[in-house]
């Protein structure tokens, strides 16, 4: 178990528009992060947020890019397609 010690402030001002616990959001946040370090699987972010597999795909969708792809990777993917449509001349 891990305890977070926050200013009253400033849990108001992170709590105040969402309305949504706080102790929720930290996890989803520490979640999202782990997942985006490639850190943590996919059934891992489920098993720390308490989801089944569809739940935890529709709650990965709606917070990673799944489209955030390294310049370098892109660059390899186009080259890729470049060649495979001159063979196709």
């Amino acid at each position: 178990m891990i305890t977070l010690e926050l200013p009253d402030e400033i849990a108001r001002a992170l709590t105040e528009r969402s309305g949504q616990d706080l102790a929720r959001r930290a996890l989803e946040a520490l979640a999202v992060q782990g997942y985006g370090e490639e850190r943590l699987t996919q059934r891992q972010v489920g098993e720390l947020l308490g989801l089944g597999r569809i739940e935890t795909e529709d709650f990965l969708a709606q917070h990673v890019d799944p489209y955030d792809y390294d310049p370098a990777e892109m660059a390899r993917e186009a080259d890729s397609l470049r060649r495979f449509s001159e063979r196709g001349r």
